[in-house]
């Protein structure tokens, strides 16, 4: 009996919080409503109690019939929307998705109907969002990720999934390369996607945390550009900037800790040290300053298939150039490729990293967290110094200071 009653709880808190969400969305009052609070929690009820009849009866007839009786009173209500020039379904659909959120919780299938209950309620109050970044993606964006997921969904099961080539150069397989291909795409996708919806207009420090998830090296190029127009933003840009670069140091540890935990563990002080020096300075501009963006940062669709098979490539070959100068120079080899391929690109390095510590011949875990952290320092190095060099006068003194603090950090938890 207690199992019922909680069952019956939750169905009833669902309804109840989807019916609240959609009667805060109308000036009208409930009784003016097609469904409310009221109503989206008898619907849940209804749900819960056409399955226990069901069960009861160890038949699915009552709950066929119930969920027919229902389905006719939404055609009804449907029309006569219609006829009143209000043709959308948004709240018809939410409330059968309720009905069978009911009907879960009965079942005991709560995990599954408290997400379905959460999604409902996310989807129905992100519209203006979702409605902006309709309008905000191009045909362009569209047969970018069309072309990209049909490559990687058709493309990647068919992949051969074994290594090519002699040991220890047997480094090359295919599916896992394009795994990776496709596990780093869907990060970049997300940052764009998400400048998308909020847009990069909403502040200057905001299109920096979010372009760094797409590309921080984008943000470094268009903001220091961007500085020569507009000198009287230098300490807007350069939080931008830095804030990006801070960005790519949680990127590095969520994408190894995806892949590996222990690698991951080692490096949350190497990326911690240097993230929170330039955290620390980001609070010191945003202090300085409360300046927003003029205009939009243009950020290109990261699921173009040039880009990805570019990245595939690098990747593959970071991973082969890692593993030979380990045979030939051993771990000196590994730091120099490292230093030299995080100019490029450190999610390859980053990858080829974990690649080798998963590989038989089993890279030392703090010879890979050295690796990486060297990768992540000369990529730093290397925005830097190109910011600084065509940036204006008033970008170079806002973020010098922040760059030096972050690469001295991570000069000194290597040389710890």
């Amino acid at each position: 009996m207690a199992t019922y009653f909680y069952h019956f709880v939750v169905a009833l808190g669902i309804g109840i919080l989807i019916g609240i969400q959609r009667e805060s969305v109308y000036d009208e009052p409930e009784d003016k409503l097609f469904a409310g609070v009221r109503t989206f929690s008898l619907i849940s009820l209804t749900g819960y109690g056409a399955a226990l009849m069901a069960d009861q009866l160890t038949s699915a007839l009552p709950f066929v019939g119930v969920l027919l009786v229902f389905g006719v009173l939404l055609a009804l209500s449907y029309h006569r929307d219609v006829l009143a020039g209000k043709p959308g379904m948004t709240t018809e659909m939410a409330t059968i998705i309720t009905f069978v959120i009911g009907a879960l919780c009965y079942w005991d299938l709560i995990l599954l109907a408290a997400a379905l209950g959460v999604t409902v309620t996310a989807i129905l109050t992100l519209k203006p969002q979702f409605h902006r970044l309709a309008h905000a993606i191009t045909r362009e964006d569209i047969y970018a990720t069309l072309k990209f997921a049909i490559i990687s969904i058709i493309v990647l099961p068919i992949l051969p999934n074994h290594n090519f080539g002699s040991p220890p150069f047997d480094v090359f397989n295919p599916y896992k390369i394009w795994l990776m291909v496709v596990f780093i795409s869907g990060i970049s996708f997300l940052g764009y996607v998400m400048i998308k919806i909020v847009g990069t207009q909403r502040g200057i420090g905001l299109t920096g945390l979010l372009g760094g998830l797409a590309s921080s090296t984008a943000v470094t190029l268009s903001f220091s550009q961007r500085s020569r127009s507009d000198p009287e933003l230098a300490r807007p840009f350069s939080l931008a900037i830095i804030v990006a670069w801070t960005v790519m140091f949680v990127r590095v540890l969520v994408i190894v800790f995806a892949l590996d935990q222990p690698l991951a563990y080692r490096l949350l002080w190497p990326m911690g040290a240097p993230l929170i020096a330039g955290l620390a300075y980001c609070a010191y501009l945003y202090i300085r300053q409360r300046a927003y963006a003029k205009e939009d940062l243009a950020f290109s669709n990261p699921f173009e298939l040039g880009p990805a098979l570019k990245f595939g490539v690098l990747y593959a070959v970071i991973l082969l150039i890692s593993t030979a100068a380990r045979v030939l120079f051993g771990n000196t080899g590994i730091y120099v490729s490292s230093f030299v391929s995080g100019i490029v690109d450190v999610d390859a390095i980053a990858l080829s990293m974990v690649d080798l510590v998963r590989a038989p011949t089993n890279l030392d875990l703090s010879v890979a967290t050295r690796a990486i952290t060297i990768a992540t320092l000369a990529s730093t190095l290397f925005k830097g110094v190109f910011a600084l060099a065509s940036g204006s006068p008033a970008l170079r003194r806002a973020l010098w200071p922040g760059m030096a603090l972050m690469l001295a950090a991570g000069a000194v938890v290597i040389l710890l």
